[in-house]
């Protein structure tokens, strides 16, 4: 199976100014296949990410690109920053690019004709649960790509984040189930209770869900990725051997 370590790992080094380019060989070294660098933590977007792509094609490392940003605006329009982002995608030379779905509910425009702007044969697009009402469920996630899949787009994907259903109260057993023929991407975090505080585990072990029994439900031949903070390489490979040895 192919492993990414996402960047919000490494969120205190990033905050004390280490570049996500600078953790390229970082994530090579601690055995990874890839790393899904995330928008947000650009600084100098000239710079940074023909750097990022430069030092993964010298580690032979697989580049993902997570873009907090929508698919659909509030008014349902096509988000007009999306070939924007693809294209900051090929000069990074990724292999999946992540967006959350925003206001598909109220476009009513042409599928197909609306997304054939974008090097969807180049870059696999994929849409994930995120943490609020109108991206974050189900029904939202399902009912977008079904439409895509009927309008023959069906190289776009899912990206299934299991510690992002505790926030929407949406069940995780269930989006294993309904969304597994559209997953592509499959994000672990477990997410701890503390009283209804809710709160990122830093172990895939310690949390609200039985990770391992959630992930037979889905694609076993898809990528991977380990997207929580840790404080130190030496966990973070113990959190890579708990997640191989499942």
């Amino acid at each position: 199976m192919t492993l990414i370590l996402n960047t919000w790992i490494f969120e205190a080094d990033v905050k004390a100014g280490v570049s996500q380019a600078d953790l390229v060989e970082r994530v090579a070294k601690l055995g990874a296949d890839g790393i899904e660098v995330r928008r947000e933590y650009f600084t100098d977007l000239d710079q940074e990410p023909p750097e990022v792509a430069k030092r993964a094609q010298a580690t032979n490392m697989i580049v993902n690109l997570s873009v907090p940003d929508v698919v659909f605006t509030d008014d349902g329009q096509l988000n007009p920053k999306l070939a924007q982002y693809f294209a900051e995608g090929q000069q990074l030379g990724v292999k999946k690019i992540k967006f959350n779905t925003g206001h598909f509910d109220r476009f009513d425009g042409d599928l197909k004709q609306a997304f054939s702007q974008f090097p969807l044969a180049e870059i696999e697009m994929n849409v994930e649960n995120d943490q609020t009402a109108v991206s974050g469920t189900i029904d939202a996630i399902e009912n977008f790509l079904t439409a895509a899949h009927a309008a023959g787009l069906t190289s776009l994907g899912y990206v299934y984040d299991l510690g992002n259903w505790a926030f929407t109260h949406g069940d995780a057993e269930a989006a294993a189930t309904r969304l597994a023929p559209f997953t592509h991407y499959i994000h672990l975090k477990n997410t701890i209770d503390d009283h209804g505080t809710l709160v990122t585990s830093d172990d895939l072990d310690t949390g609200i869900y039985d990770w391992r029994s959630l992930i037979k439900q889905l694609p076993q031949d898809q990528y991977y990725a380990l997207e929580y903070p840790m404080a130190t390489d030496a966990q973070i490979a113990a959190q890579i051997k708990l997640f191989q040895d499942r």
